[in-house]
């Protein structure tokens, strides 16, 4: 298991956790637009999280879940899953 996450994890998540379909190339190309704007809202986003807790056996820190972006997102938690690696 890899200490981050890919675009691509994150678009898997993002379907599993809140039944919301987005390429990871435009997860990728939107990166910088709000997840509201990608249909995940604040109860889809703690989705991920409690999966990504779950999947690494670590929690994240509080403010993954009030991240606006998947940019702001990624950047958080991988930060967050290499320190604690």
């Amino acid at each position: 298991m890899s200490d981050h996450i890919t675009v691509e994890e994150l678009a898997e998540l993002m379907k599993k956790a809140a039944g919301v379909t987005v390429a990871p190339g435009e997860l990728q190309e939107r990166s910088d637009s709000g997840f509201d704007a990608l249909g995940i809202d604040s109860l889809g986003l703690l989705g991920v999280v409690g999966e990504l807790e779950k999947r690494y056996g670590t929690p994240l820190p509080p403010d993954a879940e009030r991240c606006k972006t998947p940019r702001q997102f990624l950047d958080l938690v991988n930060g967050a899953l290499v320190a604690g690696a």
